[in-house]
């Protein structure tokens, strides 16, 4: 008992310092008044798209939620009924081998378990995307980018969970400080190599050839004061129709990335529009903030997982693979909960870049044409449910983005230069 009312209070004095780093964090990197004087109204959705563009984008996105809040809920159902019931914690503690070798393999087996729940979910909405034209390749190629998905979340999450387990089983009272600190090491260690290990599994990628786009999106870099390594082409139109682009790495490995379709069917002043985008966060330090944020967020988990585990599990179950499934459904509903903060943050940093691409190109027509044009690929919903957007939303709308641009008052051509 004093062992663990000793875990309890290293665990809550964790919590703490993880919640005043985040919110000292928040408070002097996130903008929480992005626009100056304030965010303009959105635009009419009537005067962006015509009403058949409504309608579709609308169809689409009341189906795609269908099926993905179908998901996220058999999800955390058996989560759940594995984490807090007595099946899964059982039968981790039947599976054999060494230590870290049990939970490695109860990891795989919970991933796989869930994913199998949730692949009729996913299978439906992938052939809603493949009806409204939103996806390509084959059913192979894709059945192989979710094998993909889910052997790299076994190894971060096995990773998460063996460190952890390893800092219980060697400092039982101050287990939840020191795992505090390993995750949120292990969250700034995921931001640097995340670009170079896991982005390649997924994309095959192409340095950009020489040519009026890579001078003017390298001219564009310098110009806002960005460090780009390279400019590099993934090969996203296997798999998809919609159009996208960002900026990763740190310093001598951050590199602009654009997808091919991006490159070879969209005007030159919109791929600059977007790229000004993604540049923004480089320039604002974002990928630093988002990376910061989580490392506090990672301290303030460990910590309440001590008080949680410390107060309803028996101690050695902390130190063994039977505490893996009720580890993973905390982590599961923790993530859900804390959504609206996260996509608010997001919402902040997004809202920002969109500001000063604008002030960047200095073409809000450009920037409202990539936003029509962004929106009509992807089929999305330009008026979506207010309580949606708040918890799941980590972009601003169309229509606020639209109307943020209308209401941007615009510079001099020779400002600019």
């Amino acid at each position: 008992m004093e062992e663990a009312r000793a875990t309890r209070r290293v665990a809550l004095g964790t919590v703490l310092l993880g919640v005043a780093a985040f919110v000292l964090l928040a408070a002097t990197r996130v903008p929480w008044e992005p626009v100056p004087g304030g965010m303009p109204p959105p635009a009419d959705a009537d005067s962006v798209f015509t009403f058949s563009e409504i309608e579709r984008g609308e169809h689409y996105a009341r189906w795609a939620r269908t099926w993905s809040w179908s998901s996220l809920a058999v999800s955390l159902a058996v989560a759940c009924w594995l984490g807090f019931g007595r099946r899964g914690r059982e039968w981790a503690e039947r599976v054999p081998g060494w230590w870290w070798v049990r939970i490695v393999l109860v990891v795989a087996g919970l991933a796989v378990v869930g994913r199998v729940a949730t692949l009729p979910f996913s299978v439906a909405l992938r052939r809603l995307a493949l009806d409204e034209g939103l996806a390509t390749g084959t059913w192979a190629a894709w059945s192989a980018d979710v094998a993909k998905s889910v052997g790299v979340s076994v190894v971060l999450t096995s990773l998460a969970v063996v460190a952890l387990v390893g800092c219980v089983r060697l400092l039982p009272r101050a287990w939840p400080a020191v795992a505090g600190v390993v995750a949120a090491g292990l969250v700034v260690l995921g931001s640097f190599v995340y670009p170079l290990l896991v982005e390649p599994v997924f994309n095959r990628f192409e340095s950009l050839a020489d040519g009026p786009l890579r001078t003017e999106v390298l001219a564009l870099a310098e110009r806002q004061g960005v460090e780009v390594d390279d400019v590099l082409v993934a090969d996203a139109s296997r798999r998809t129709t919609t159009l996208n682009a960002w900026v990763s790495g740190f310093g001598h490995t951050r590199r602009v990335v654009l997808y091919d379709n991006l490159v070879d069917g969209t005007p030159r002043d919109e791929v600059l529009s977007v790229v000004a985008h993604e540049l923004a966060h480089a320039e604002h330090g974002d990928v630093v903030t988002g990376t910061a944020l989580g490392a506090a967020g990672a301290l303030v988990g460990v910590g309440l997982l001590g008080l949680v585990l410390t107060g309803g599990v028996q101690r050695r179950d902390l130190r063994s693979a039977g505490a893996v499934p009720l580890l993973l459904a905390v982590v599961a509903l923790a993530g859900l909960v804390t959504s609206p903060v996260q996509n608010g943050i997001s919402r902040a940093l997004e809202t920002r870049a969109d500001q000063t691409a604008l002030e960047q190109t200095d073409d809000p027509e450009s920037f409202v044409a990539l936003q029509r044009r962004l929106a009509l690929r992807a089929h999305a919903d330009p008026t979506p449910p207010t309580w949606s957007h708040f918890w799941f939303g980590s972009h601003p709308t169309v229509l606020e983005r639209v109307g943020l641009a209308r209401a941007y008052p615009g510079k001099s051509k020779s400002k600019r230069s």
